[in-house]
């Protein structure tokens, strides 16, 4: 029996997935065609109840076995610097550090959305850090740069203590994790008091050009007043442009891989082209570029520890191409 099968008879057995649903488990590396009929049924659109319904009995059945977990511990002063560590059980040194950064347009979401990350990449042998940042409207940018930079800073730190190696570090955000991760690289006046020393950054769907979203909400079908940017960058649009990391960067090349989904909003897929050809056009990067096929913007995520590779194969292969001799 292959692991499909045998997660989708786990999930019967546990109650999350009824027998009359059908097997909706992923079957090995793609999107299972029931979720995939539902995901293109409902479009380009980032809707977290109606996506994060469809994932909760897959994601109640993923494999956590092999993962210890340290939740809760503290970076900085507020009461959003809190962050969670997974890691192989079994005891090793100086293992590959993933730091994941969630996303929430900004004003919402928590570390345990990405619990799937944590475990999934703790199973091919990473230490992962998954932490919170604090929210607009609260507190606007640059906050969750600065605050994904004292992340760095804390796991680069903690690493070894945690079985991991502080030089081998990599940055992964979606999202507006993404967006902060981004800003927390590519801008050198964010990064951490010791200099930007990690082995590469992953960016997923994520805003880098804040005023083009101002200036194209028509085009994008972006609503006015924006209740996700302008909790974050304030109302004055024409401020934006000085808080665009498209227009920011001035950091030294380091291995880049960004990714957007096929059915990503439409401001999503453009931003992702846009900082592409800033890396390689004006800054001398060579960014791998990718595109998660069969997936919207959150079903991508939530797809991670399911099963379904979209995602998760090009990040493992990325990661890879950083660390060659790394296996579980």
């Amino acid at each position: 029996m292959n692991r499909f099968w045998q997660r989708w008879w786990c999930a019967v057995a546990c109650g999350v997935l009824p027998l009359g649903a059908g097997p909706v488990l992923a079957a090995e590396g793609g999107v299972p065609p029931e979720l995939q009929a539902r995901l293109r049924q409902m479009g380009p659109v980032i809707d977290v109840p109606a996506t994060k319904g469809l994932y909760q009995p897959l994601l109640a059945a993923q494999p956590r076995d092999g993962v210890k977990v340290e939740a809760g511990l503290p970076y900085g002063p507020d009461e959003r610097h809190r962050l969670d560590v997974y890691a192989p059980a079994e005891a090793a040194s100086r293992r590959p550090v993933l730091v994941f950064v969630h996303g929430g347009g900004f004003v919402r979401g928590d570390k345990s959305d990405s619990a799937n990350q944590g475990y999934f990449y703790a199973r091919q042998g990473y230490v992962v850090v998954v932490p919170n940042y604090r929210l607009g409207p609260a507190h606007r940018w640059p906050a969750g740069a600065q605050d994904i930079s004292s992340v760095l800073a804390w796991a680069r730190t903690h690493a070894a203590g945690l079985g991991g190696d502080p030089e081998r570090i990599v940055l992964m955000g979606e999202s507006a994790g993404a967006a902060h991760a981004a800003a927390a690289t590519l801008v050198r006046r964010f990064h951490p008091a010791e200099g930007l020393r990690i082995a590469g950054a992953v960016f997923i769907s994520g805003v880098y050009d804040a005023r083009l979203e101002g200036m194209a909400r028509r085009q994008f079908g972006i609503p006015t007043p924006d209740p996700r940017n302008e909790a974050y960058f304030g109302p004055d649009r024409a401020q934006w442009g000085a808080m665009s990391t498209v227009d920011l960067v001035d950091a030294a090349p380091f291995p880049v891989l960004i990714s957007y989904a096929e059915m990503d909003p439409m401001q999503m897929q453009v931003q992702a082209g846009e900082l592409f050809a800033r890396l390689v056009t004006r800054h001398g990067f060579a960014p791998e570029l990718n595109v998660v096929r069969g997936h919207n913007h959150l079903s991508q995520v939530y797809s991670v520890n399911t099963g379904d590779e979209s995602l998760s194969a090009p990040v493992l292969r990325f990661l890879k191409s950083l660390f060659p001799g790394q296996t579980p």
